[in-house]
């Protein structure tokens, strides 16, 4: 069986920089002395996956073609003239993915012989690995078997510090300011780069062009932290997957190379520029005026059509349509007539099914209750088209749906290994490695981060727990059923009396009070992520008497300096270090905090995950500990029945 796609994310560091520079033949790759143009190879990282492609030949045959059409591109002066390419072999026997990304003031000949460099070094140190990337000065080169090219951040970002003295007072501050600069602006700068020069420093950022602005700025927040251990004495740059950040009291490009980043650093609309104002007024009438026309033309074409749904395929649903409707019969046929043999799970909001189409598609078909009145069914379509149009790899994807009375139907991405929490405790305990469980967390952060703040809609999904988080073929986190609750409004506060969440993993403020905003995910996050790393339930009857719920026992190991006895016993000790451990178990606790404002967002959380040296926070204990315990006495000297329920109505807590 062919062993998981993706890179190794810890790259290794090569303590001595070294000048390469190569000259490409037919028969081998050799590094002459460097030229007199600067390509600036010098090398910053380099790393290998630790598993080969199978098979071998057919991959690198692959890899083969992708370094050729990458190095055409860059030297064509065509699709890579602004030194940016890439290219696949997507149905290939072993299919190959390559990148290729020169600096913004890195351009022409020198460009090509950068890529040179680092695909020789690729090519030399990789073999067979089925990803591979290399981070020079002036390049970047990047491999992988699956598609890779809108990764933002990775474990193993790093600085790269030369050690050089700086031999002016106010260096440190003047190049953090201008650091600060470039974070702001280059995630809105043409072609997502800039160079600057401002107080005897100078600096330049640049992000990998697929990323877009919202994973520019994430990558770029974390660089500007990892760039920051270089001062207050020394150059240094940010290295990281989808982003480079470099600054010194030396030039490294040439004058012509800067740009101003005042234009980058306005917010949109803010601009003086009488000229444009009023061209951006005139446009916008006829803008207007012929969006009208649009509508009534389309609302007359749509009159005219059949009421018929279209035929559901997974490739239907696309990012400018809603999503696609199904034939209830077709389903019902997929899903064997939802029988039990068919049932993947039960989840708050319905029974899931594995349905397989009749174009030889898997899929799990949700089964919901929910549009017993007209209005109700208008608002959840409405919901339902929102959420279709969700894109991100952290995010099981909603094909379609389809209703019948007061039942619709909705079709999502099949995930082949299930959820989470058979994982961390069912039958499946102790299969996940470390580096597995650290990429689940991440990758569940990412999924959130982009609901809260980076959809044109902030989602808010109100019941994170393992069984609501899916892993792929590679063991990708993908987290299911956000949407499905109400949709956060424009002021970000709400006062809810719906209660949508699990006790245990529900923010004390959501619970208790039906107070809603971003952090009631933050909160439910750091409790899915003790669950993580300790392999046990949030009450883990497992536990001392006095400490069943997993978040009080955490705080106990914290205050106790001894937070490394929550690990799951089933984890090599070889494959982690400590100190990260206990590192993300505070980010997990800084989580939980009590107080919604002492809690990170989502995005931050992401940063602090990905950023070494991260520990300047130190969590509180978290109150609703006592509130729970509370909770769980009360209800179980009520009555056997209802303390045998999993959660506890809104008004029962209200009334205590």
């Amino acid at each position: 069986m062919q062993k998981q796609h993706h890179m190794v994310d810890r790259l290794l560091l090569v303590p001595a920089l070294v000048a390469l520079v190569v000259v490409a033949s037919a028969s081998a790759w050799v590094l002459p002395v460097a030229a007199a143009a600067d390509p600036q190879v010098t090398l910053l990282n380099k790393g290998c996956s630790q598993y080969n492609a199978t098979p071998a030949a057919a991959f690198l045959a692959a890899l083969n073609a992708t370094f050729a059409g990458v190095r055409a591109n860059l030297s064509s002066g065509g699709a890579g003239a602004a030194g940016f390419a890439t290219a696949e072999e997507p149905r290939a026997a072993a299919p190959a993915f390559t990148m290729a990304q020169c600096r913004p003031y890195v351009t022409g000949r020198e460009c090509v012989t950068c890529f040179d460099a680092a695909a020789s070094l690729l090519r030399a140190s990789c073999g067979a690995a089925n990803g591979g990337r290399a981070i020079l000065d002036g390049c970047v080169v990047r491999y992988e078997s699956a598609a890779f090219f809108d990764q933002t951040t990775l474990p193993g970002n790093t600085q790269v510090c030369n050690g050089s003295a700086v031999d002016f007072v106010g260096f440190a501050d003047a190049a953090r300011a201008l650091a600060r600069d470039l974070v702001a602006a280059v995630p809105r700068a043409p072609g997502l780069a800039a160079a600057a020069a401002r107080g005897g420093v100078y600096a330049a950022a640049q992000c990998v062009e697929t990323v877009g602005e919202g994973g520019c700025a994430q990558c770029l927040a974390v660089a500007e932290r990892n760039v920051d251990g270089c001062l207050p004495s020394s150059d240094g740059r940010a290295v990281d997957a989808g982003c480079f950040m470099r600054y010194s009291s030396k030039p490294f490009f040439p004058g012509n190379a800067t740009i101003d980043l005042a234009p980058y650093l306005r917010s949109p609309g803010k601009s003086n520029n009488k000229g444009v104002i009023i061209g951006g007024i005139v446009g916008g009438v006829i803008f207007l005026f012929l969006l009208g026309l649009l509508a009534i033309f389309f609302r007359l074409r749509r009159s005219r059509k059949l009421l018929k749904p279209r035929r559901g395929d997974i490739l239907g649903a696309t990012e400018l349509q809603g999503p696609t409707s199904f034939y209830y019969q077709d389903l019902k046929v997929a899903t064997n007539n939802f029988s039990e043999n068919s049932k993947l799970g039960e989840g708050g909001f319905g029974d899931v099914f594995k349905g397989l189409l009749k174009n030889g598609k898997t899929v799990a078909v949700k089964r919901l209750t929910v549009m017993e009145t007209s209005r109700a069914k208008a608002d959840f379509e409405s919901e339902v088209k929102l959420i279709s149009n969700v894109h991100h790899r952290n995010l099981v994807r909603l094909l379609g749906c389809s209703s019948k009375g007061s039942e619709c139907l909705l079709v999502y991405e099949y995930m082949a290994n299930g959820s989470l929490d058979k994982f961390l405790f069912g039958e499946k305990r102790g299969t996940l490695n470390w580096k597995q469980r650290f990429n689940i967390i991440v990758g569940m952060a990412r999924g959130l981060a982009y609901l809260h703040q980076e959809f044109h809609v902030c989602i808010i999904h109100r019941d994170i727990k393992s069984s609501n988080v899916l892993l792929d073929d590679e063991f990708q986190p993908k987290i299911a059923d956000f949407g499905l609750a109400r949709l956060l409004p424009d002021d970000h506060s709400h006062l809810s009396t719906n209660f949508a969440g699990t006790l245990g993993y529900t923010a004390p403020e959501y619970a208790i009070h039906g107070q809603l905003s971003e952090k009631v995910d933050t909160y439910s996050f750091g409790v899915v992520t003790l669950e993580i790393i300790g392999g046990r339930k949030l009450n883990d009857t497992r536990l001392e008497p006095d400490s069943q719920y997993l978040l009080e026992w955490a705080w106990k190991l914290y205050e106790n300096n001894n937070l490394i006895e929550l690990v799951d016993r089933s984890l090599d000790a070889e494959e982690y270090n400590p100190e990260e451990i206990k590192r993300i178990m505070e980010i997990s606790l800084l989580c939980t905090q009590s107080a919604v404002a002492s809690r990170p967002t989502m995005s931050e959380v992401v940063v602090l995950l990905l950023t070494k040296n991260a520990s300047e926070f130190q969590p509180t204990r978290p109150t609703f500990i006592d509130a729970t315990r509370r909770v769980r006495d009360e209800t179980s000297s009520s009555s056997s029945s209802s303390a045998s329920k999993a959660t506890v109505s809104i008004s029962q807590l209200s009334a205590r």
